[in-house]
């Protein structure tokens, strides 16, 4: 699976260890290293993957994916730091970022990670005809997988990756409950990894955009000591 990869990291060390084994996996690599110049490459080589380190000059990497998503830009980006507060993780899987990693790390783990996010991306974007998915309803909230869009009572709602995939299993699922750890492994695959609080994040994001009152959701519900569950607030209303 060879695919065109920009590798944003202004270590230069880090850089050049990143790129061997990304080349030894077959993958063609770039290397910027600022954040305007990781956008820049973005822009012009439109490539199959960004891993993103966090603290460079010019443009941080939490800067670099807001602007990315901002602009519709649904490649994967694999972000790295030395940050290793929850917080920190947590505000980059919000902006968008598809999976995080703190330093060090393995680079045997740094291409595991890799390989499943451009599988899951090549899934996605196969040229291959298959069968699209169908638009998931649960009452007024539509989900389009095929499109990656989502509606409430036929307005659009803007939503992350991650926000989406969540949202995407619970609609496929209505009225049945997933749990954190389900959800996690929707999210990135790698459950050990992150801790249930990022699912916590996604759906309080979620409920911001897709309840009336999101201190008092009526549709994408807690299972208190299970998990969260998507249903029509509708059929839960009491009849005249």
């Amino acid at each position: 699976m060879c695919a065109d990869v920009i590798v944003a990291e202004d270590d230069e060390k880090q850089a050049e260890l990143v790129r061997r084994y990304l080349e030894r996996e077959g993958h063609a690599v770039r290397i910027v290293g600022d954040g305007l110049a990781a956008l820049d490459a973005v822009r012009h080589q439109e490539p199959d993957l960004l891993v993103l380190d966090v603290m460079m000059p010019r443009a941080d990497g939490l800067d670099v994916v807001r602007v990315l998503r901002s602009e519709n830009r649904e490649l994967p980006v694999l972000m790295l730091t030395a940050r290793s507060t929850e917080d920190d993780l947590l505000l980059g899987l919000d902006l968008g970022a598809d999976d995080y990693m703190t330093k060090p790390y393995s680079p045997r783990e740094l291409m595991a990670r890799v390989r499943t996010l451009l599988r899951r991306t090549r899934r996605t974007a196969s040229p291959e005809p298959v069968a699209e998915d169908p638009v998931l309803r649960v009452g007024a909230l539509v989900v389009d997988p095929a499109r990656h869009q989502v509606s409430v009572r036929g307005a659009a709602v803007e939503c992350t990756p991650g926000e989406f995939r969540i949202l995407a299993a619970l609609a496929a699922g209505p009225d049945r409950v997933f749990s954190r750890q389900r959800l996690l492994e929707e999210l990135h695959g790698f459950d050990r990894y992150i801790s249930a609080r990022t699912v916590d994040v996604h759906v309080m994001n979620l409920r911001k955009k897709i309840e009336r009152a999101p201190r008092r959701p009526e549709r994408l519900l807690t299972v208190f000591g299970v998990g969260y569950k998507l249903t029509d607030p509708a059929k839960a209303a009491p009849r005249a």
